[in-house]
């Protein structure tokens, strides 16, 4: 990867993929918490004002309308900052949405450490480690725009309960040209046989320019990109450990969500060692890149487990 790469707020992807959905679908529609610009939803408001329904501040009242709309037919995307879509209404996410089966997108927008300066209380941090324990429902942080768009047109098809984990943070492209998502599938973004980089999200970019770095010194590094959580793509897992021998799991969280994830299949099916980062604590102040590097995800925080781990 390089520094220079132009960067994108995933929402706009996100935002236009809606848009695209709702011209050829009139049962998408979309349910928010005083929250259409953060969500970047006033063009569909515009384009569809009788099918963005604004709840106001109540996440709980929110998730509920969101399965009353897809009980009645309708395919609601319902759309809040990931820390309070989670922590708010994770009863009626786990009963409404999952254990009710309903065909509904929740959308966490401006995940992880995304709002930066505004601190913990704003920090969805905990989201990926709650929500892949639910039956049933599929977890999904994309890493780029285009996968955000096949995400999005994925889980509107998908006849079920889906989170969505749409970063702010700008990102890099780092999928392939011709790049098809696929539900539950792991992406092979560079081979390598010394260790293997797990990442989601925002973190994919960064564990790329640390496998370059560590090609630097010799030690060949392949890199996984994770878009599902949930379920988990156990085969890629399984024969990153077998061939490589060593793994260092990364995500914008709790490491318990994807590390834990990962860590649970190898020492089930091929135990190696693992190190997993992510955000460990309740944050200090400062942007989001900057907590990123402050937890051991910059490139070369990564690159330095990663020698570390493979005693290099």
């Amino acid at each position: 990867m390089t520094d220079t790469a132009p960067l994108y707020d995933c929402r706009d992807a996100w935002a236009e993929t809606l848009v695209e959905l709702g011209n050829a679908d009139p049962r998408i529609v979309a349910v928010v918490n005083d929250s259409v610009g953060s969500s970047k939803l006033a063009p569909f408001q515009e384009a569809f004002p009788e099918r963005l329904i604004n709840v106001g501040i109540a996440e709980q009242d929110m998730v509920g309308v969101g399965a009353g709309l897809a009980n009645g037919g309708k395919i609601p995307f319902v759309s809040a900052a990931a820390c309070f879509l989670t922590a708010r209404a994770m009863e009626q996410i786990k009963v409404d949405a999952a254990y009710s089966g309903h065909h509904m997108v929740l959308v966490g927008q401006s995940p992880g450490v995304a709002y930066g300066e505004l601190g913990p209380t704003h920090h969805s941090i905990e989201d990926l480690a709650w929500l892949r324990t639910i039956p049933g429902l599929t977890v999904i942080v994309p890493s780029d725009p285009e996968e955000t768009r096949q995400a999005v047109r994925w889980a509107a098809h998908h006849d079920g309960p889906v989170f969505l984990r749409v970063s702010r943070m700008g990102v890099p492209s780092v999928n392939p040209e011709g790049y098809a998502f696929e539900h539950g599938r792991a992406v092979t973004l560079r081979e390598g046989t010394d260790v293997t980089l797990i990442a989601t999200g925002t973190v994919v970019t960064r564990a790329l320019s640390a496998a370059d770095a560590l090609a630097r010194d010799g030690v060949s590094a392949r890199v996984l990109s994770m878009p599902t959580i949930s379920p988990i793509d156990a085969d890629a897992i399984v024969a990153a450990a077998r061939d490589t021998g060593a793994i260092v799991t990364m995500e914008e969280a709790l490491p318990t969500g994807l590390g834990g994830a990962v860590a649970e299949v190898v020492v089930r099916e091929a135990p190696v060692r693992v190190r997993s980062l992510g955000i460990r604590e309740f944050a200090p102040t400062g942007s989001a890149e900057w907590l990123l590097d402050h937890f051991g995800m910059s490139p070369e925080g990564i690159a330095a487990t990663a020698r570390d781990l493979v005693g290099k």
